[in-house]
């Protein structure tokens, strides 16, 4: 088989990249291993854990009724049930993509694809049928592999009852107890949907807070509330051992918080993931893979091999499947041609727990790293009306800001819906936006929205709901 473009990978990078390469005239050919394109965020992910979500945050909006005066019978939950309708959403939205990919034609192998050498890729069998083709010869290929879940040696067993992220999201069971290992977003999420079903879940995070290197007054509101919904967290402990026996799992701790020897039904290990570029081939190209096992890549996604782009997780931090979409369209934009580079001022992250946390641009962390000045506008949501009608008091909004030029650099929010809210403040850090831009934009009241400009106004000392004297310079 030829082609002008090989796409690797069937996440949102690659089937990014495959579309739009087609939309351009090239011919395409996909290659994953998956029977259905989507890649991990959408068969075992980002969709799944969204999901699953919803359901945790709407039995918790109704527990929160009841102090209104409204009040409903303990949750039965229908854990086949539950598997069927996320299954559903799945196969909704894979089924989609295919659509679309035929309909561009831009031609599906499910196979493992194998660098033969710069401009080849050897194809294995990936399921129970093996590909029609052996070969693929490509002028260009895009590498979208993706990452997978990082695996700690001493914590590694083959029993059922250790999972990773992909376990614990085809919900085995509601287990009576669950300990998560990692205070990243993956181990919270997931903990946060365990807990809602009735599971007692703790978590074991070796650095001195959960979701380790985001700002702070972000992490402290959904902690308090975390604290509240788990039974407990255990900061600057790892876990020295685990015993994987038929019934249950024995784990020993060590570090600060050692809670000593405890027994749980079920363990999540959610410690990180790593790119996903071994058994590639790629040492029969010149493609160039750093000692974290990112593949080396310029503005472009170009590699040291002039065949062959990479995008994604692969290609390095962060690892977000929005990221990896709009690289592999700079890719192929760069292959047609047309003078496209990867470097956004501001990349969101969002963290989808109850509350949420959002961010985008410069970081406090980050400006004090780089020894840079910022000034640091907050507003609470106890002054928001509509977070007071809603129960969400605990959020804050807030700006970081060039003292000279009075451009926005960052903004973090936590609250309920975060992470559409942080939309705005992507397109004002992009923009090159002033503060007062953000703050003479009309936003709707009462709404979550309004505290983006109310941050903004305190900055400037214009605000209404809360007194912050005008800044004097």
């Amino acid at each position: 088989m030829e082609t002008q473009l090989a796409v690797i990978g069937g996440g949102p990078g690659g089937y990014a990249a495959a579309f739009l390469a087609a939309d351009l005239g090239m011919d395409v050919v996909l290659v994953d291993r998956e029977p259905r394109l989507g890649g991990v965020c959408l068969l075992r992910g980002c969709i799944p854990s969204k999901a699953l979500l919803h359901v945790a945050k709407a039995m918790a909006e109704t527990r929160a009724l009841e102090q209104w005066g409204v009040r409903y019978g303990d949750p039965q939950v229908d854990l086949e049930r539950m598997r069927r309708q996320k299954e559903k959403v799945i196969a909704t939205l894979s089924g989609g993509l295919a659509q679309l990919a035929r309909r561009r034609k831009v031609r599906l192998v499910r196979a493992k694809a194998v660098f033969e050498d710069s401009r080849t890729l050897r194809l294995e069998p990936a399921g129970d049928k093996p590909p029609k083709d052996r070969s693929v010869r490509f002028r260009h290929c895009v590498l979208a592999s993706g990452s997978r879940p990082l695996q700690i040696p001493a914590l590694a067993t083959s029993s059922p009852r250790v999972m990773d992220s992909r376990m614990a999201l085809e919900l085995p069971e509601v287990p009576h107890s669950l300990l998560v290992v990692g205070g990243g977003y993956i181990g919270l999420e997931l903990g946060t949907v365990y807990a809602a079903l009735g599971t007692r879940v703790s978590v074991v995070e070796m650095t001195g807070g959960l979701l380790p290197g985001v700002d702070r007054d972000l992490v402290r509101p959904l902690q308090k509330r975390l604290e509240e919904q788990f039974e407990a967290i255990w900061l600057q402990t790892k876990v020295a051992s685990l015993d994987a026996g038929r019934d249950h799992v024995s784990v020993t701790f060590e570090g600060k918080a050692d809670p000593g020897m405890r027994r749980f039904d079920r363990v999540l290990v959610a410690v990180g993931r790593e790119p996903d570029t071994e058994g590639l081939g790629l040492e029969n190209t010149r493609v160039e893979v750093d000692s974290r096992g990112f593949v080396v890549v310029d503005l472009q996604g170009r590699t040291a091999d002039p065949h062959i782009l990479a995008i994604g997780d692969v290609a390095g931090q962060p690892m977000l499947a929005h990221k990896a979409s709009h690289q592999g369209k700079v890719a192929v934009e760069a292959l047609a041609g047309q003078p496209a580079e990867f470097n956004p001022r501001a990349i969101p992250a969002v963290v989808f727990t109850d509350p949420e946390i959002a961010w985008a641009g410069l970081t406090r962390e980050q400006a004090q790293q780089q020894g840079r000045d910022v000034q640091v506008s907050p507003f609470p949501w106890a002054a928001s009306g509509r977070a007071q009608a809603a129960g969400g008091t605990e959020g804050l909004t807030k700006w970081l800001i060039d003292p000279e030029t009075q451009q926005v650099l960052g903004c973090g929010i936590v609250g309920p819906g975060a992470g559409d809210l942080i939309s705005e403040a992507v397109l004002a850090i992009e923009m090159g936006a002033h503060v007062r831009d953000v703050a003479e934009s009309v936003h709707p009241h009462p709404t979550f929205s309004e505290t983006l400009a109310g941050a903004a106004e305190a900055h400037l000392g214009l605000a209404t709901d809360i007194y912050r004297p005008r800044r004097t310079r």
